[in-house]
């Protein structure tokens, strides 16, 4: 299997898996989440007939309770359930997707899978961290798993509504909603539990770490894992901060302020109580942060997005990094030591763990090539799904951070045409 993907013409069960395009957080028909997946999807080998296809059940009990998706239909699970010494255990994957940070952009979402259950896929692949193959996901195959649907645009996090265009903001009633139908279907009995995300669901796993701890019994081993969720405040090519733009328009279009940390709303603005460097050394609850160093969906979204880069000077260079100059790499080098030094504080607690490596990639869990196979991108000589499970079991400490580009050669580098 290539470590360099290329994107091609994807086979057509996996258009079901993938999705249709949706919004980029600005209104536009352009959609890094999806061309992402869509690359992504390449690297899937193995045959439909032999992966595991959960099926999509609806939370009925949302609509009383006003959890509903943005356009106001019922937010939705996959659930596979665990067995023999995983029984009762309890991993729970909050899906990612980007955010919509205006009104015409949730009014656009609201047509997408994001937005409304109507267009989420009734089944879905549950691969890597979700596999129930033990050669695929040797600690947690046997496990209760969960893929969470996203589809409030704020990584789970409002709780408001704008009635003149018919959008509800209500991803932290979704999260209780979800939480409590899967308590009652035996959570509630778990004897260890993690709870994962990617992207946006990355930063939802951050947001709502110390909320899940606090929802199991006492005597629950509660852990957290954000994949690609450790969204930098950065500067980007044009010296401006496009990602803090995007996110201040989500914290005020879902009049997020009430929701956030209120340890961290008390010395910093609401947008700042958003990014996850201003929120992780505070989380209690033992967290593991697995994240790319040159994080695929940052270079392209809050680096270099085109509304800053004019002249497309960086066009070739964010596609494919083999194509950048000296300058070039050196700012993607600069975004690194920045997302290191965020860490670092972190780092230094005993029951939190860290992989960050210094790939090109994004959402390393989910993806069975960079989670656990033969060629998996490794740290330390461990691959992601051995690390995260050292540090689950208390194996041994993990604290993995890469040297930086292009010592790695075991990265399976994102391309984009």
């Amino acid at each position: 299997m290539k470590s360099v993907l290329q994107i091609a013409a994807a086979i057509s069960w996996l258009c079901m898996v993938v999705g249709v395009i949706g919004s980029d957080g600005i209104g536009n028909v352009r959609d890094t989440d999806d061309e992402i997946s869509l690359l992504e999807s390449q690297l899937v080998v193995t045959s439909p007939s032999q992966l595991l296809m959960v099926p999509l059940t609806l939370i009925q009990a949302a609509a009383s309770k006003g959890a509903v998706c943005l356009d106001g239909t019922l937010p939705g699970y996959h659930l596979h359930p665990g067995s023999g010494s995983g029984a009762n255990r309890w991993l729970i994957q909050l899906e990612g997707g980007g955010w919509c940070n205006t009104r015409r952009s949730c009014i656009f979402r609201k047509t997408t899978r994001r937005g409304s259950s109507n267009h989420m896929e009734k089944v879905l692949a549950f691969t890597g961290i979700l596999s129930n193959k033990a050669n695929e996901n040797p600690d947690f195959f046997n496990w209760n798993r969960v893929k969470l649907r996203y589809c409030d645009g704020a990584s789970f996090t409002g709780d408001s509504q704008d009635q003149s265009s018919q959008l509800y903001y209500r991803g932290q009633r979704i999260w209780q909603a979800a939480m409590e139908e899967l308590l009652s279907k035996g959570m509630q009995k778990a004897e260890q539990a993690l709870l994962s995300g990617c992207s946006a669901g990355g930063l939802a796993s951050i947001l709502h770490c110390d909320q899940f701890k606090e929802l199991l019994p006492g005597t629950t081993k509660v852990k957290c894992l954000s994949d690609a969720g450790m969204f930098m405040d950065a500067v980007d090519v044009s010296g401006g901060h496009s990602l803090r733009k995007m996110f201040q328009g989500v914290v005020t279009t879902q009049n997020l302020q009430k929701e956030l940390s209120t340890t961290c709303t008390k010395h910093l603005d609401p947008t700042s109580c958003f990014f996850p460097q201003n929120l992780v050394s505070g989380i209690k609850t033992p967290m593991f942060l697995l994240n790319a160093a040159y994080d695929a969906w940052q270079v392209q979204e809050s680096l270099a997005p085109p509304s800053v880069d004019l002249s497309g000077s960086w066009k070739a260079c964010k596609s494919d990094h083999s194509h950048c100059n000296s300058s070039q790499i050196q700012f993607f080098q600069d975004f690194r030591t920045s997302m290191v030094d965020a860490v670092k504080s972190f780092a230094t607690s005993t029951h939190n763990g860290v992989f960050i490596n210094s790939c090109f990639a994004h959402c390393q869990s989910e993806r069975q090539d960079t989670w656990y196979a033969p060629d998996s991108p490794t740290l330390h000589g461990k691959t992601v799904a051995e690390s995260v499970g050292d540090w689950y079991f208390d194996r041994t400490t993990v604290k993995a951070i890469d040297c930086p580009y292009p010592c790695d050669k075991t990265c399976h580098n994102l391309i984009f045409k």
